[in-house]
């Protein structure tokens, strides 16, 4: 229940509320605003302190009703109450609940708050039951338990003082303990930073290096041993080590004169020298005119002679403008071509005025000339701006750009055919490419099979295991790559060359798989590798003409067999080669015979393929032909098909595939003579031999009348064998029977 009186209307009174001990009621006949609640009546009270209202608890209505109320506040602040008797004495009780707070403990409080609430309910419910009962409004028993309801209430607001006295004393006191821990916290922070600037001042005199330490000084026994004592003073400095460095400092200083004077003596000789060259030079300038006519008149000499001396005095001057790995190649390849093989020609060729910019460093001080075109080409350039595609562009130029001078090696066969070969270095991707080129005495045959044979881009293709030539060696590269946006370096490989790995060992240059060892240039690497590397170069050329050659005879159904290969076959042959057709990868891929060949990864894209088509009568032999780069250390894979009486191969048929191990496995037979260039042709041959075979001793059906469509030629001890009935097709000569293996 909320009870308000009518005496907090006053203006002081509703200001200083806070600070009050006491509550005035209004004078009987006022009526206030709290009469509502039903606990205030009509006749004012005075309510005094609970402790003063206990004491005076049986007096009479009457002697209540004649007392006044007055609430005086002292200059001080603190609530004095007076009470005035109606005699006109005064008795004065100073009263301060600050000093009370201190004594009175909390948990009584707390019990006296639930004590003075369980009786304000019970007077309430007992008023409401006397009312009930039919009292009236201003029976002397209301009265009473209005009365006590009273004192019960401002008990109630005294403990309710007291508790938010109690709140704000704690507040205060936990207020200033923060207060109290702040102070200590910043006194902490300050003795900290205190501390963290002593340790870097203390770190800093650790970390002081003196300059004499960066100078290297001589040896303790050097400089005892050395210097004058006057410098030394052995009895001072070897028992104090301050006064030993200041010596030592000291000796250093006299040392680095002496050398001053020798440098100024040794600069005057220089410069006595330097006076006798000039001399000597403009003396030998005067000689060059004179050298230059005796020169011009031995020419027909060195011609006649074959001593190009001239020529090669004009090829070592070019050569001093060549890039390092160009310049270890030409210098090797020279070389070998003088101490080993005669038909080998080196020759520098490109814009040699080029090359000497290059090697020139830039001049810091340029003409007026030279200024107004570079200021005319920058206003150009501001009136044109270039776009991101053509910036692009030009960054890629630049990083692909070639060396103005290349070498041209030519390497000379036994037919006289001749290898052009022509090396390039791209300075900014530091790799070197080659383009290769082959010249006979005679015109070749134009056969469409041969096309591939001796072109540029596959005649060096897998000179060494695996090396194509499509991407660069360097693995910097693929970083510089990513900059201009070039996707793969094979996209550019028809203009500036095949950056083969045996083209850098040529030049010495040296890839290793830890980018952080750095690219090395080597004269000793192209020397080990220039005599092999030349050597598979001659074989690469022989092997290409003669299967140009062969491609040539296979076109026309011709199947070529040497004189010594002639005792691997027998007389007659019957079965012939009618079609002899290049293929594509993607062809050779389809045919569904050719499946164990791709999955054993014995086709890649680097390799030539074929396909062969022999008859004899109406059964047809279909050979698809891997033919490699490195043929014939190499040897051609057969992958065959017969079609006669249904379609067979190697897959399922035991027979066929007995024919293919004739061709693949059995290899060595049909070489031939070395270097084995006739390999393919007598693997054809043997092929057209084993068909022969194969028909000859095929079951025939002897109910058909008439001869027999493919009448036996070929002697066999056996027609058969084993539960896979396996044909005789190993052929023994010279008595010239088939036999099984």
């Amino acid at each position: 229940m909320r009870l308000t009186l009518g005496a907090t209307r006053h203006k002081t009174q509703r200001r200083r509320r806070s600070r009050s001990r006491f509550v005035i009621v209004s004078q009987p006949g006022f009526r206030s605003k709290s009469a509502r609640c039903g606990v205030c009546h009509r006749r004012g009270f005075l309510l005094f302190h609970a402790n003063t209202v206990l004491q005076h608890k049986e007096m009479s209505s009457d002697a209540l009703k004649k007392r006044k109320s007055k609430v005086v506040r002292s200059e001080g602040g603190t609530p004095e109450m007076k009470r005035i008797r109606a005699d006109g004495d005064q008795d004065v009780r100073v009263y301060k609940e600050e000093v009370e707070l201190e004594s009175r403990d909390p948990e009584q409080d707390f019990l006296m708050y639930k004590e003075s609430c369980e009786s304000l309910a019970s007077l309430m419910s007992d008023i409401q039951n006397l009312k009930a009962n039919g009292e009236k409004e201003g029976s002397a028993e209301v009265e009473q338990k209005r009365m006590q309801s009273c004192i019960h209430f401002m008990n109630l607001k005294k403990l309710n003082r007291l508790a938010h006295m109690r709140l704000k004393k704690g507040r205060d006191q936990t207020h200033e303990a923060k207060q109290r821990v702040d102070v200590l916290h910043l006194q902490l922070q300050n003795l900290l930073y205190e501390v963290m600037h002593l340790q870097k001042e203390i770190s800093k005199c650790l970390e002081f290096k003196s300059k004499h330490e960066e100078i290297d000084l001589v040896s303790e026994e050097e400089f005892f041993q050395e210097a004058p004592p006057e410098i030394s003073r052995p009895q001072l400095t070897k028992h104090d080590s301050h006064q030993l460095t200041l010596a030592r400092l000291d000796w250093e200083l006299e040392q680095r004169k002496r050398l001053a004077e020798q440098y100024k003596e040794s600069q005057a000789s220089k410069e006595t020298i330097l006076k006798s060259i000039e001399v000597k030079k403009e003396h030998l300038s005067s000689l060059q005119p004179g050298l230059n006519a005796i020169m011009q008149a031995s020419l027909p000499v060195q011609e006649y002679l074959s001593m190009p001396f001239e020529q090669t005095q004009k090829q070592t001057e070019i050569a001093r403008h060549l890039p390092p790995a160009l310049y270890v190649l030409f210098v090797q390849a020279n070389a070998y071509g003088q101490a080993c093989d005669k038909n080998l020609s080196v020759s520098i060729s490109g814009d040699v005025d080029e090359a000497r910019a290059l090697s020139k460093p830039p001049e810091d001080s340029q003409d007026d000339e030279s200024d107004s075109d570079a200021e005319e080409e920058q206003e150009k350039t501001k009136r044109r701006r270039p776009t991101i595609g053509g910036q692009l562009d030009d960054r890629r130029r630049e990083m692909l750009k070639r060396h103005p001078l290349s070498l041209c090696v030519d390497l000379k066969c036994k037919d006289s055919s001749i290898l052009h070969l022509s090396f390039f270095y791209l300075m900014n991707l530091n790799i070197m490419t080659v383009k290769a080129k082959v010249s006979t005495p005679t015109d070749l045959n134009t056969a469409i099979s041969a096309g591939e044979l001796l072109k540029s881009e596959t005649l060096l293709s897998c000179l060494n295991t695996s090396d194509q030539g499509r991407e660069t060696p360097n693995p910097a590269n693929r970083y510089q790559f990513d900059k201009v946006g070039i996707a793969t370096f094979e996209d550019f490989v028809d203009e500036l060359g095949h950056p083969y790995m045996w083209v850098q060992k040529l030049g010495g240059l040296h890839f290793p798989s830890d980018t952080s060892e750095g690219v090395h240039v080597g004269s000793s690497l192209s020397a080990s590798h220039m005599q092999s590397t030349m050597k598979l170069l001659r074989a690469r050329v022989q092997s290409r003409l003669a299967l140009h050659r062969q491609f040539a005879s296979l076109e026309h159904s011709i199947i070529p067999i040497s004189s010594e290969c002639q005792d691997l076959f027998p007389t007659k042959i019957i079965s012939r080669l009618a079609r002899w057709i290049p293929i594509s990868h993607q062809d050779y891929a389809v045919l569904p015979y050719t499946r164990p060949v791709i999955d054993a990864g014995l086709a890649n894209d680097s390799d030539l393929y074929f396909m062969a088509v022999i008859e004899r009568g109406t059964a047809r032999l279909d050979a698809a032909v891997v033919l490699s780069p490195r043929y014939p250390e190499i040897s051609p894979l057969f992958s065959l098909s017969l079609s006669w009486k249904g379609e067979r191969s190697g897959c399922t048929d035991d027979n066929l595939r007995a024919m293919e191990s004739e061709v693949n496995v059995f290899r060595k037979e049909l070489n031939g003579l070395r270097p084995g260039h006739q390999l393919l042709t007598n693997q054809i041959a043997r092929l057209c031999v084993c068909l022969d075979v194969f028909l000859e001793t095929e079951g025939q059906d002897d109910s058909v009348e008439g001869p027999r469509e493919f009448p036996r030629e070929k002697m066999c001890l056996r027609t058969v064998r084993g539960p896979n009935r396996l044909k005789p097709f190993k052929y023994n000569h010279p008595q010239g029977f088939f036999s099984h293996r």
